[in-house]
C-alpha cells in the first residue's frame, strides 16, 4: 500500500535524492503545499559549460525556495523545498538548480508549458484570471521563453523571405513580420514599417547563421520604402509583388468607381460587398443584386471596372512568363483607356512596378502565407488586449506565427516539426 507521499511523489515524478516530507492542505484557500526534501549525505550534479565546470558535489548549504505548480484539481498547489548550494572547484558557491523549476523564477516547468499552452489560444488577461497569477508575471513566462527560442533559430538555409507590416493599434505603432516562406513560419519582426526595417532584420540574419547574399526572393508590396530596403540590404535577391497587396490596390479603384456612381444612381444601394467580393464568393442575396445591376439597361462604370478587376485576376493562370507578360501588357491597356480615373491610376502603379509583378510566374511565391499569418497576428491583438506594450504584442505575434521549439527549454513542451 502507498501512503499518501509516495502516491504524491508517483504523481510529480519526485526521484531519488529526493523524497516528499509533507503534504498539507488548507480547505478554506484550497491550497495545496508539498513540501520536498533531500536524503542527508546526497551529491548533487552540477554542470556551468562557459567554466569549464562539471562533477557531483554535496550541499554546502541550503535556501529556501517555493514553486507554483499545476493545480490539483480546483487547488493550486505549490512545491516546497531547501535548495542546495555547492562549492565548486574555483571555491565559490552555486545555486544548484532542481529538476522541477522552470525557466522562470517560482514557477514549475509543468506549469510554465501549461502556460504556454493556453496564452497560443486565449488573452492573457483571461489567462490570469483562470491561473490567478499576475499579469506582468505571465507577461515576464512568454518573454522569456520566447527570447530563448529565437536565440537558437538558425537561418543558414534561409533563401525566400516575405514582409509585411501590420499596425499594432489601429492607425500607429506598426511592426513589420519577416517571414521564412519556405518553413511558413515567421522569424523576425522589427520596430516600424520604413526601410530600416530591413536594416534590423539583415543584423538579426546574421546573427543567426544567415547570409544576406543567400537571400534570392522577397515577397513584398510596393512600399517604397521596403523596396529600399531590401535592394540596400539583401542586394542578391528579386522582388516579387505579391498578389495580395496588388488586389487590395485594385479593390480599392473598384470600390472607388461604385461609391462615385452610387451618388448619382440608386440602383448601387446596398451594393458594396458585391463589387469586394469575387462572384463565387457572393451570398445568394448578392448574387441577385449583381444580376440587377448586370440586367440594367444603363452602362454601368462599376460593372466594368468589376470586369477589369476579374480579368486581371485571370493573368495569374498564365502557363508561362511569357503568356503572363502578354495578358498583363493586354490589361494594362484596357485599364489606362477606361476612362476610369481611379482604374487608370492604379495601372500606372502596376506599371512601374512592372517586374516584380511578372516576377511572381518565376517565383511563384504563395502570397497567403503572408495573408494568413497576418491574419493571425491581428487575432493575437485580442490576446494583447489590455496591455500598452508593443513588446507584448510583439511576444504575441511570435507565439502564434513563429513556431518556435520550446522543447529544449522545456521537457513537457512537445518539439517542433
Amino acid at each position: 500500500m502507498f501512503s499518501t507521499n509516495q502516491l504524491f511523489e508517483t504523481a510529480l515524478g519526485i526521484a531519488t535524492p529526493w523524497f516528499i516530507k509533507e503534504v498539507t492542505f488548507d480547505e478554506d484557500k484550497k491550497r495545496l503545499d508539498i513540501h520536498l526534501d533531500f536524503k542527508k549525505g546526497s551529491e548533487f550534479y552540477y554542470k556551468d559549460e562557459e567554466l569549464s565546470v562539471e562533477g557531483s558535489y554535496k550541499a554546502y548549504d541550503t535556501v529556501e525556495k517555493t514553486w507554483r505548480h499545476l493545480n490539483f484539481f480546483e487547488h493550486e498547489a505549490y512545491l516546497h523545498a531547501r535548495v542546495p548550494r555547492v562549492k565548486i572547484d574555483d571555491n565559490k558557491i552555486r545555486q544548484f538548480k532542481t529538476p522541477w523549476e522552470g525557466v522562470n523564477s517560482g514557477f514549475t516547468l509543468l506549469f510554465e508549458a501549461y502556460i504556454l499552452q493556453l496564452t497560443k489560444h486565449m488573452p492573457v488577461n483571461v489567462v490570469s484570471k483562470l491561473t490567478g497569477v499576475s499579469n506582468y508575471k505571465l507577461w515576464r513566462i512568454l518573454d522569456k521563453y520566447v527570447d530563448a527560442a529565437l536565440a537558437v533559430n538558425d537561418y543558414s538555409e534561409l533563401t525566400a523571405v516575405g514582409v509585411d507590416e501590420t499596425s499594432a493599434r489601429k492607425g500607429h505603432n506598426y511592426i513589420s513580420l519577416f517571414v521564412d516562406l519556405n518553413k511558413r513560419r515567421t522569424i523576425f519582426i522589427a520596430d516600424g514599417k520604413d526601410k530600416e526595417t530591413v536594416t534590423a532584420f539583415k543584423e538579426d540574419l546574421i546573427k543567426h547563421n544567415g547570409n544576406p547574399d543567400s537571400i534570392t526572393d522577397v515577397s513584398c508590396d510596393m512600399s517604397p520604402a521596403f523596396i529600399s530596403g531590401v535592394a540596400t540590404n539583401l542586394p542578391k535577391s528579386k522582388i516579387t509583388f505579391d498578389k495580395f497587396h496588388i488586389m487590395k490596390l485594385i479593390n480599392k479603384a473598384v470600390d472607388k468607381v461604385r461609391r462615385e456612381e452610387q451618388q448619382v444612381n440608386p440602383l448601387f444601394k446596398n451594393s458594396r460587398y458585391v463589387f469586394l467580393k469575387n462572384e463565387a464568393n457572393l451570398t445568394k442575396k448578392q448574387k441577385e443584386k449583381l444580376e440587377e445591376l448586370k440586367l440594367s439597361k444603363t452602362k454601368l462604370k462599376s460593372l466594368r471596372a468589376l470586369s477589369i478587376r476579374e480579368t486581371f485576376q485571370d493573368i495569374y493562370r498564365a502557363k508561362d512568363v511569357e503568356e503572363f507578360a502578354i495578358l498583363l501588357k493586354k490589361w494594362y491597356y484596357w485599364a489606362t483607356h477606361s476612362r476610369l480615373e481611379p482604374i487608370k491610376k492604379v495601372a500606372k502603379t502596376i506599371k512601374k512596378h512592372w517586374d516584380g509583378i511578372i516576377r511572381w510566374k518565376e517565383s511563384q511565391i504563395n502570397n497567403g502565407i503572408l495573408e494568413g499569418l497576418n491574419s493571425i497576428v491581428q487575432a493575437a491583438k485580442a490576446k494583447a488586449r489590455g496591455f500598452s506594450t508593443l513588446r507584448n504584442y510583439k511576444i504575441m505575434a511570435y507565439l502564434v506565427t513563429a513556431d518556435l521549439n520550446f522543447s529544449t527549454l522545456n521537457k513537457y513542451c512537445l518539439p517542433t516539426v
